[in-house]
């Protein structure tokens, strides 16, 4: 063998620990940040896409064409994907959603978490409406798509799910106050199920960013001295992380090479999780 068929052998054999090849994957909010990075990466690793999206979410952030764009970036690269448009705010759309992808793609081997909101609101300021909007597309839509999922994986033997959480599950932000509390919820659920399916060859995990750049506050960097005063103090790493730093914790989980995590909660938080505090100036 020569030097070049190792490195390729070498390159093969590590592609093959990550492999996603025949899987059918389904991910919510998976067409902007976060989401659409763990699509891709999951393209990458040979899998088949369903990209969830809301189409008020994504015009909101003033991209109204996102999913048809991480669409045509799987295609790019020579992969699979098909977008499905659902409201989480209306009870059964995420039930939908999960009916849509498996008639699509012939079934769901992977489903990620990733759809969700936020007020930035001070507790006392919070309004019935934020509350209710929270509940239902935080918590209640996560159990609608895992009660769609898991009956089937169960049976076959086979399934990958990835709730995504956050680092306000352990230190939470008093303006994030509902969003934090369902995430936690959202983490005790995934744990909870992850003890219960495991005998069935199906892992739940949850991924918990810290502060990441994403749409969801590119208002919070239109300031760039402000925005630095926030990195600085978001994390020991003092940097917001990339939504493309969460796709390889995600592949990491969903893969093969994550065959015997379940159960997990990975930060993805750069330290903030630790308790740290940033240093007085």
């Amino acid at each position: 063998m020569t030097d070049e068929q190792a490195v390729l052998d070498k390159q093969r054999r590590l592609a093959e620990r990550f492999s996603m090849a025949g899987k059918r994957a389904l991910v919510t909010g998976g067409s902007l940040s976060i989401g659409r990075e763990i699509a891709m990466a999951f393209a990458e690793a040979g899998a088949s896409i369903a990209i969830h999206y809301a189409r008020a979410a994504d015009a909101a952030f003033g991209r109204p064409t996102a999913a048809a764009e991480a669409r045509a970036a799987v295609a790019a690269m020579g992969g699979t994907a098909i977008t499905i448009e659902a409201d989480f705010t209306q009870a059964g759309e995420a039930a939908r959603c999960v009916e849509e992808a498996r008639h699509a793609l012939g079934g769901v081997d992977v489903l990620v978490v990733c759809a969700s909101i936020q007020y930035r609101t001070p507790f006392e300021e919070v309004t019935t409406e934020q509350i209710e909007r929270q509940v239902q597309v935080n918590f209640h839509a996560t159990l609608e798509l895992l009660q769609a999922v898991v009956p089937d994986m169960r049976k076959r033997g086979f399934g990958r799910i990835l709730t995504i959480g956050s680092v306000n599950q352990t230190a939470p932000e008093s303006v994030l106050s509902v969003y934090a509390a369902l995430k936690s919820a959202q983490h005790n659920l995934a744990i909870n199920l992850a003890r219960e399916y495991a005998p069935y060859g199906v892992t739940i995990n949850n991924l918990s960013p810290g502060l990441i750049a994403t749409e969801r506050n590119r208002f919070r960097r239109q300031d760039a001295a402000a925005w630095a005063r926030i990195e600085a103090g978001c994390s020991p790493m003092q940097r917001a992380g990339r939504p493309s730093e969460m796709a390889g914790a995600a592949l990491l989980l969903c893969s093969e090479a994550g065959s015997y995590i379940t159960g997990a909660d990975l930060q993805a938080t750069g330290g903030r999780h630790l308790g740290w505090q940033p240093p007085v100036t």
